[in-house]
């Protein structure tokens, strides 16, 4: 039994699919196909179900699986720990980030980071929260932007800033002509949200329960700039974290940005990896960079 053959399986597992599988492998199908028949005529029991068109994993392969996966990030943090004890700021680091926060802060922290870290290797990957945190405790990322609270024990979790919210009005909406309201004010209101998936949905969802106000649930947006859009357009109202607005790509002579006077809704950003990981001091050092850096947006925003 290799380490390559259990990279196979969960390749296998991730894709369902020994084409993709193969593909993500960088080898033919047949290679990857038959290094799993080896890995089962070695283990003695079959691991995966195959037809015509899909895999699917035995009882047992499933267990396989997650044993290789745990196995595969031992071997990697080995890897990591050795090249960390020649040079702590060398190596590959795989940082993850959720969509309704990376276009408005990476652009701002990834020249210092480079700056700081020359040689560090930055992969930037940018999911929903719930894989972000999936991928995180599997080991292909070694720690993730995320909202606050996460809840889990297995990860450290480095509390960098707290960002509000504001609220988004069309330009000849009756609210256009303050520059800032009551939580009481939304109360009447309906607010256009995100899909299911994204952290900021819940967020705007919990200022909906405190409020009073209600949501078009006939409306479920992608992303930010389809909210953005759609205020511009006078066909709703929305919230936008700070750094959106900040951000040139979010500027509109269209809409109206208004703070909130009492009970400010904001969101809690951290950088979170896991405790057992060796890059720690390192990734204390990031969230040095990342938290100044956002401290200075907001400040300007």
């Amino acid at each position: 039994m290799t380490l390559r053959e259990l990279e196979y399986l969960v390749a296998l597992a991730k894709y369902r699919h020994f084409g993709r599988a193969a593909e993500a492998c960088l080898v033919s199908q047949p290679t990857l196909s038959a290094q799993i028949r080896k890995l089962e005529t070695e283990l003695g029991t079959p691991l995966v179900e195959r037809d015509s068109r899909s895999v699917m994993l035995t009882d047992f392969g499933k267990d396989a699986v997650e044993r290789a996966t745990r196995i595969l990030v031992d071997v990697q943090q080995l890897k990591n720990a050795a090249l960390l004890r020649q040079n702590p700021e060398l190596g590959v680091l795989r940082l993850g980030i959720f969509p309704t926060l990376g276009p408005y802060l990476l652009p701002h922290v990834v020249p210092p980071i480079h700056e700081r870290f020359p040689e560090l290797e930055l992969l930037l990957i940018e999911e929903k929260s719930g894989t972000l945190l999936s991928r995180l405790r599997d080991g292909e990322l070694d720690a993730a932007l995320l909202a606050l609270p996460v809840d889990t024990d297995q990860l450290q979790t480095e509390f960098l800033f707290e960002e509000p919210f504001l609220l988004a009005v069309p330009k000849k909406h009756p609210l256009a002509e303050r520059n800032s309201i009551d939580m009481d004010d939304l109360g009447c209101h309906e607010l256009m949200l995100l899909e299911e998936g994204h952290c900021l949905r819940e967020h705007a969802l919990d200022v909906c329960r405190l409020s009073g106000a209600g949501h078009r649930s006939s409306f479920k947006a992608t992303s930010l700039e389809t909210l953005r859009l759609m205020v511009g357009a006078n066909v709703g109202v929305t919230l936008l974290p700070a750094l959106a607005t900040v951000s040139p790509m979010m500027s509109s002579d269209k809409i109206r940005l208004l703070s909130f006077e009492d009970g400010n809704p904001t969101r809690r950003i951290g950088l979170c990896w896991r405790k057992s990981a060796p890059t720690g001091p390192l990734l204390t050092q990031l969230a040095d960079i990342v938290r100044s850096t956002a401290q200075q947006l907001l400040q300007i925003g």
